[in-house]
């Protein structure tokens, strides 16, 4: 009896395994569509959608009101464009360059490093501090030269003292540049003088400015150097004694400039790239050809008026929560549902009263085992004006295996045997 009893049980379990199994296997493929939850659009104010939205950037400050040919204005706190003219055009930027040699070159060498002077260096043209041939001096000597009066030689003595040689330095330029994201932005020359394929963009200029000011483990050197207003030296040989005198006007002329940097050659006009802080609020300026002989001062008036609107027309407000979503159904899992992760978070930035912010959540209806602890399930993008200012993925808490043959009887003998 109790032999025909365990035999009925094992047949029961071979039939009912089968029964679930295989509605599972024709169930492969469905209910993995992607859902898009768009969260009602808000202003920046708080209000919910309104039918008229000024976009960002045409309010108080338009491509007339500028003399640059290329301009933008980055909130430095978040790398976010708050106005751009022309930003993403590929332009010369002159001795703006000089932000990423001094970085490249306080990354890469040490301050009390003493570099000697090749006849290469000492044959650049104006600007320059006129070292002599087989001159030396120390690495921190020369970037107070190169920041503060953009002598083209100095650039040179750095670059062939760190790298080498020009070419190698130039390529530890490039390779930052990519690393930052900047893939409009191409350096020849250490110093900015004009070259073929020597260029950048606004937009990418004010993120290499971002990252010496921000990011960068050298961001207090460039910070003491490109703020300091004159400075003396000599070579190491006490043979000569030097002076330089900062040029960056706006350090002068505007209450929390911070950084900055002049440019200016024939091919790429007045440039400038500075760091304003104000308010609470940190930007970023960029200026590209603002004028020619003898408008020097086109590129002063260009800056206040981009500053004098970020700080008028910007506030940080918070825009958005990141909350964790709720958890999903699993097919063919050996568990039924899974718990989802986010990096839980608000989000702050500056804005406009007028800036449409939206919030788009991408998750599946259910997802089909297997599933790996960590695999990214979905995503939360926040826009502002349409264009994308955070996204972030929504994963797995834990591992979850498929369903087979043998998890479906165990479970069954569990119900049937006591």
């Amino acid at each position: 009896m109790y032999k025909n009893k365990k035999i009925a049980i094992y047949v029961l379990a071979v039939v009912s395994t089968f029964l679930l199994v295989f509605p599972k296997i024709e169930s492969y493929g469905y209910g993995e569509n992607n859902k898009e939850i768009a969260v009602v659009e808000k202003e920046a104010n708080g209000n919910e959608e309104k039918e008229s939205i000024q976009a960002s950037g045409e309010n108080g400050l338009n491509e007339n009101t500028l003399h640059a040919r290329s301009a933008v204005l980055m909130d430095g706190e978040s790398g976010r464009i708050l106005y751009s003219k022309q930003g993403e055009q590929v332009m010369p930027m002159a001795s703006t360059t000089k932000i990423m040699t001094c970085i490249v070159a306080l990354e890469n060498g040490n301050l009390d490093d003493i570099y000697e002077t090749s006849s290469y260096a000492s044959s650049m043209p104006k600007v320059r501090l006129g070292a002599k041939t087989g001159e030396k001096f120390t690495l921190k000597d020369l970037l107070y030269s190169l920041m503060l009066e953009s002598h083209n030689d100095s650039a040179v003595v750095i670059a062939e003292g760190v790298a080498g040689s020009v070419e190698a330095f130039t390529h530890l330029m490039n390779e930052k540049a990519k690393e930052l994201g900047c893939n409009h932005t191409n350096f020849v020359t250490p110093n900015g003088l004009d070259a073929d394929n020597h260029f950048t963009t606004a937009e990418e200029l004010a993120k290499i400015m971002r990252y010496c000011i921000l990011d960068s483990e050298k961001k207090e050197e460039f910070l003491t150097i490109t703020r300091t207003s004159s400075y003396q030296f000599m070579d190491v040989e006490k043979k000569r004694s030097f002076s330089c005198n900062n040029h960056n006007a706006l350090l002068t002329m505007m209450n929390g400039a911070i950084s900055g940097k002049t440019g200016f050659t024939g091919k790429a006009g007045y440039c400038y790239v500075g760091a304003v802080e104000k308010e609470d609020k940190l930007f970023i300026g960029v200026v590209l050809a603002s004028g020619w002989p003898p408008n020097k001062t086109y590129k002063w008036n260009d800056m206040t008026k981009l500053i004098t609107y970020g700080v008028d027309n910007f506030e940080k407000k918070q825009i958005a929560k990141i909350t964790t979503p709720n958890p999903i159904p699993v097919i063919d899992g050996k568990e039924d549902t899974l718990e989802l992760f986010v990096e839980e978070k608000i989000l702050e930035t500056l804005v406009k009263n007028e800036d449409k912010v939206t919030q788009k959540i991408t998750i599946p209806d259910s997802i089909k085992a297997p599933v790996e602890k960590g695999q990214q399930i979905g995503e939360i993008q926040t826009f502002i004006n349409d264009t994308l200012y955070d996204a972030t993925p929504i994963v797995a808490t834990k591992t979850i295996e498929v369903i087979d043959f043998s998890f479906c009887f165990e479970q069954l003998i569990r119900l049937f045997l006591p």
